[in-house]
């Protein structure tokens, strides 16, 4: 099925490893052009680069720290000087950790806000001159905020500022038909999730696939499916909620 995406630019958050490099090259294939940012240099953004390459298209993976306000605005000014507007934005770059709460250190909790909550913030604010009628603005979520999960009670917080963040935006700029969506995802596999040890990866596995509906776990090209239907004109009167892209987990 053709979305007609084709020629639509689009940033990505976080966008060379796990969801979003899945999220990047789910936009690519339907031939929207692309910017994707990291934290640090690796494989990862090599083999990414490639990838884009061999898909075709103008793409680019730009080095910033989306805990870092001046670094939020300098990759959004290279946005603005490499395609001089935005059709979608996906805020994906994250960070948490898993610590229980009376021991959590205060540098802890800000690093996670800084990233989640204050980063997205800052990517949108920037972002507006940018966004013009039938933008779509999808933060990528998690289910752990109807759930609520130990040792995760600050990245929990951090997920659920984004849901009211979300809906208050959504009716903010309605009127200028501007969409922002919250995907709240369930248990995905992650290259983290595979570099787990083979026994804590099986355990995993049994264990929240025995929660899903559809009995197993989420794959990152099917969070990217979610973003292809608000990217497109399917979804042209979807703005404020909250979905779930979770397998039907409990």
């Amino acid at each position: 099925m053709d979305l007609e995406l084709k020629g639509k630019k689009a940033l990505v958050t976080g966008g060379t490893r796990g969801v979003g490099r899945g999220i990047v090259l789910a936009l690519a294939r339907a031939g929207v052009d692309v910017i994707t940012c990291y934290r640090q240099e690796g494989d990862y953004v090599d083999s990414l680069e490639r990838e884009l390459k061999e898909i075709g298209g103008e793409h680019h993976v730009l080095r910033a720290d989306i805990a870092e306000p001046a670094e939020i605005a300098g990759l959004l000014q290279r946005v603005r000087e490499l395609y001089g507007r935005l059709d979608l934005l996906v805020n994906n770059a994250g960070a948490i950790s898993h610590i229980p709460y009376a021991d959590l250190p205060f540098e802890e909790w800000q690093r996670v806000l800084a990233t989640n909550v204050t980063g997205a913030h800052l990517v949108i604010q920037h972002a507006l001159p940018l966004l013009d009628d039938g933008s779509s603005v999808v933060s990528i979520g998690s289910k752990a905020v109807e759930a609520g999960i130990p040792l995760r009670a600050h990245y929990t917080a951090t997920k659920a500022a984004l849901v009211g963040l979300n809906r208050s935006l959504a009716k903010e700029f309605g009127a200028q038909n501007i969409r922002f969506n919250v995907l709240a995802l369930g248990v995905v596999e992650t290259e983290n999730f595979h570099n787990m040890p083979e026994e804590q990866r099986t355990l995993m596995t049994e264990r929240y696939s025995a929660k899903t509906a559809l009995g197993r776990l989420g794959k990152p090209d099917e969070v990217a499916g979610a973003v292809l239907w608000l990217a497109s004109d399917l979804s042209r009167y979807v703005t404020g909620a909250t979905i779930g892209v979770d397998g039907g987990i409990s």
